[in-house]
């Protein structure tokens, strides 16, 4: 089997072990469990505190001291062992804190898969900006394919999901030690300094403007990407408190529906490096700002009838771009733009702010929001909800067309392989 082949591989299971439940948890946690709204809240709260305690920490240790790919596999390894323990938790406390310990092996590896994918293929000489897309899109259809196993065997509701994730935890930890090896980028050299010996230059990066605008917009479009996860099921699944709409396709096959955004994934993955080369990091994040703003404004004006069914497509079709030409991109402006040192550490930084302190704030915030503002009697209103998510995507990208300098230069992309 090709380095290429190996690596997507990797990225299909990476992103399977996580749609193997986390659409379906909720199935799980309300018609098995039968447990409470209030407490499973916190357990989405988990990604995000995982991803603000992990990823930089990770990405130090494999900057400084252990190969990444071997730990890659040690994270999934003891996430398998977590996830087997699930169904095992009869209470909602046990759970959020099993749950969690997965999340704090899981989270990390996301963006340790793109360190361990960019140093083989760099190593291989490969161009990076070219080959990468094309395997991470197999993670998205990784995602899909979990999803749609645990929904069509019948384990949306049962504690099966976790066995099937784990499993698959289980094969791509043990699969990445044969991967080629990542070591540390750099031995502590005598004379350090204590935050070099340390692992942590790549905070650094946040004393200078460009870098530091990056990562705090970053944590605000992650904010972004959580309004639409929590919130857009919940959105379709409430229609059906309308006599006209109960029965609707929308109603009945909402997380079918919501899979479109998975789909699309796919598709715009494939056109990054065409986008970044020609435009440039900053353009394709003005882009996907854009893409936001319409993603949430036709969600406003959506709704199960024909014209309205129509809309909501149109939003699954552009988060497509909203995700892949932030998350994607982002992921390859650090890989062009920070020294091979710390690039593991950089990129558990930008990790850190867009699915830690983003995705976060960005749920606990909005939750307070909707409920002060837009929930009248038990009721949301979702038109006006989803207005005001479009009108705070557009000021972000508005403030960050004028605060984020960076000049494009196609050599600097094209070169990104050496």
């Amino acid at each position: 089997m090709n380095i290429k082949n190996r690596l997507t591989l990797m990225s299909f299971l990476q992103f399977f072990v996580w749609g193997a439940w986390l659409i379906t948890v909720g199935n799980y946690w309300f018609a098995t469990k039968q447990w409470s709204g209030a407490e499973f809240g916190a357990i989405f709260s988990t990604l995000g505190l995982s991803s603000i305690l992990m990823p930089a920490l990770i990405g130090i240790i494999a900057d400084r001291w252990v190969s990444a790919e071997k730990l890659y596999g040690i994270l999934h390894i003891f996430g398998g062992l977590a996830l087997c323990y699930i169904p095992q938790v009869d209470n909602p406390a046990t759970f959020y804190w099993v749950i969690f310990g997965a999340m704090l092996c899981y989270m990390p590896t996301i963006s340790l898969s793109n360190s361990v994918a960019y140093t083989i293929l760099k190593n291989n000489d490969y161009d990076v900006v070219k080959v990468f897309p094309p395997i991470r899109v197999w993670g998205t259809i990784g995602f899909i394919a979990a999803m749609w196993l645990t929904n069509l065997s019948g384990n949306k509701a049962s504690a099966n999901m976790f066995y099937i994730s784990a499993f698959a935890a289980f094969i791509l930890g043990i699969y990445s030690f044969t991967l080629p090896k990542c070591p540390p980028q750099k031995l502590i050299e005598k004379g350090s300094s204590l935050s070099q010996k340390l692992g942590l230059d790549a905070f650094k990066l946040f004393g200078t403007y460009k870098m530091a605008v990056f990562f705090i917009f970053s944590m605000f479009l992650g904010a972004a990407l959580q309004l639409t996860n929590m919130y857009g099921d919940v959105f379709l699944s409430e229609f059906g408190n309308m006599p006209q709409y109960a029965n609707s396709f929308v109603v009945q096959k909402s997380t079918l529906i919501m899979s479109i955004s998975q789909f699309s994934e796919t598709a715009f993955i494939l056109a990054i490096p065409f986008f970044l080369k020609r435009f440039g990091i900053k353009q394709v994040m003005l882009i996907s700002m854009l893409a936001w703003v319409l993603r949430f404004g036709f969600f406003a004006y959506g709704d199960p009838s024909f014209g309205g069914t129509s809309l909501i497509i149109m939003s699954c079709i552009v988060y497509g771009m909203a995700f892949d030409f932030f998350n994607i991109s982002g992921s390859l402006f650090i890989e062009t733009t920070t020294d091979s040192k710390i690039r593991s550490s950089a990129q558990g930084l930008f990790m850190m702010m867009s699915n830690g302190f983003g995705a976060f704030f960005g749920g606990i915030i909005s939750g307070q929001v909707i409920d002060a503002f837009f929930t009248h009697d038990g009721v949301r209103d979702w038109h006006s909800i989803w207005l005001a998510f479009a009108t705070y995507a557009l000021v972000i990208a508005i403030a960050f067309s004028v605060m984020f300098k960076h000049k494009h230069n196609p050599e600097e992309v094209a070169n990104v392989s050496h």
